[in-house]
């Protein structure tokens, strides 16, 4: 017994480092899906739509900085006079996007910066497993037929530097105020209003919104990708 416990102790630790090594074969592996960026690899075709279409008095532009392969959205957000209420500057991009139903448990990461990170009212929509986005994105599930727009606010820190911002699924809803943007029911009250694996098969349309507050804005966007880092791969 004890030349086979001393035969143990002198493999025993190069068992460990076969188990170390076995063991790092496992790894998180993250899933990312590129769904728009402005270096032409995925679809960046994002048109201007303001409030004025509502009769209100917000103004915005965007364009696209080709030396530096970003968008920029900016403008002002200012009352809708009928609605006494702030209107909203907004930029879409409908396009056929890339499966994205494997990063459903993760976030979207936007890479992004802002001269307005004092700005409150941003928010990004997905219209996914809908059959008319446009439709979906102007109800937000208030009106009969408009369920798979799903928003979400989000802020930008401040500085000079792109940086990521990430914004789980779980914070996004397809119920939500038209007038305001701001959800009705979150995806923590109600999985109902949470998008699934099944509705990210099939994005149709980004957008990226300032909205329900008056303010002047500026946003420049890299990229926008859907990203599951918790999905274990073997390597």
């Amino acid at each position: 017994f004890g030349s086979r416990l001393s035969d143990f102790c002198a493999v025993r630790p190069l068992l460990l480092v076969a188990m170390r090594v076995a063991l790092g074969a496992i790894c998180c592996a993250a899933v990312d899906v590129e769904l728009t960026a402005f270096d032409g690899s995925t679809p960046s075709h994002f048109i201007e739509m303001n409030d004025p279409v509502m009769g209100g008095q917000s103004t915005g532009t965007w364009t696209v900085n080709d030396q530096g392969k970003y968008g920029v959205m900016d403008g002002e957000v200012k009352d809708v006079p009928s609605l006494k209420a702030p209107g909203f500057v907004a930029v879409k991009c409908d396009d056929t996007f890339p499966d994205a139903s494997a990063t459903a448990s993760g976030s979207v990461v936007m890479t992004v910066r802002s001269t307005t990170p004092e700005y409150t009212g941003f928010k990004l929509a997905i219209a996914a497993g809908t059959v008319s986005p446009s439709y979906s994105c102007r109800g937000g599930s208030t009106i009969p037929g408009s369920r798979g727009c799903f928003k979400a606010p989000f802020t930008v820190p401040a500085g000079g530097d792109f940086v990521e911002v990430r914004i789980p699924f779980n914070a996004f809803s397809d119920m939500w105020d038209p007038n305001t943007g701001d959800q009705i029911k979150t995806c923590k009250e109600d999985k109902d209003v949470c998008p699934t694996a099944d509705a990210l098969k099939t994005i149709k349309e980004l957008q990226l919104m300032a909205e329900g507050h008056d303010g002047k804005v500026h946003l420049e966007v890299k990229s926008i990708t859907a990203s599951d880092d918790s999905v274990v791969s073997f390597v």
